[in-house]
């Protein structure tokens, strides 16, 4: 059982996400990307901006509905799409009630509960962001047990940011080589964090040279991707404002 259980939790991640409109790999780095609760479509900022750049208008690059009004209508706009069954919408609202975002009063205790049914429909980000919730106590006992339990099974359902969060978990506790085996799959799919533990790891002589480059070069070929014209200006417009 233990074999079999490893063998889900070392498989390589399933092909990452597109842009619905460039169909492009999604960024890496959550801040590039933006959900729309009119559509229930994550759209990479590139085109976005592309979007804004061309027609001056502040509309959905997807389906060209104009922005909520009220934090009401957002609000009702993710949980319409929630009851459609869209795996961000039903991650996305319990972000809002562990921050208290959007009118709702923070609660932790909700957020959970609506992470867990994301999670158990099949929403990968749900499972890691109830690890999150354990491992850092948010409004609630830390609970590393439970914390790995949950990126666990997000990492099962292909989330890299779990991913990388249980390789670091597994060298705390000792286990390198459970933990690099974690970091090199995190830095083949595009993750910077996990590349960086990697160097670590091959300057400390844990990882051979022929694996860091053989990581590397998988790396640079996902960073690779993600990559657009359009995408690098908008970091440069968003940043500054």
């Amino acid at each position: 059982m233990a074999e079999l259980y490893d063998e889900q939790l070392f498989k390589e991640p399933p092909p990452p996400e597109e842009c619905p409109i460039c169909m492009l790999p999604l960024p890496m780095d959550t801040n590039e990307s933006t959900f729309k609760s009119c559509c229930g479509k994550l759209i990479c900022n590139g085109c976005i901006y592309a979007i804004e750049m061309s027609e001056g208008k502040n509309l959905c690059a997807f389906c060209r509905t104009t922005p909520p009004t009220s934090e009401e209508e957002e609000n009702n706009r993710i949980k319409k799409l929630m009851d459609k069954g869209n795996d961000m919408a039903c991650n996305l609202l319990p972000a809002y009630y562990a921050r208290g975002l959007f009118g709702l009063a923070q609660d932790y205790q909700k957020a959970r509960e609506l992470w867990l049914k994301a999670g158990e429909g099949g929403c990968a980000e749900a499972y890691c962001n109830l690890g999150f919730s354990y491992r850092n106590g948010m409004g609630v006992e830390r609970d590393m047990k439970k914390a790995r339990h949950y990126f666990e099974l997000a990492v099962i359902s292909g989330d890299i940011r779990a991913r990388h969060n249980l390789g670091v978990m597994e060298g705390q506790a000792g286990n390198i080589q459970r933990a690099f085996k974690h970091l090199i799959i995190g830095a083949r799919a595009g993750s910077t964090e996990s590349l960086d533990s990697v160097k670590i790891g091959f300057k400390n002589e844990m990882i051979t040279k022929d694996e860091y480059a053989n990581t590397l070069r998988a790396y640079q070929k996902r960073q690779e991707e993600m990559k657009s014209d359009e995408r690098d200006k908008a970091v440069l417009y968003y940043e500054s404002g």
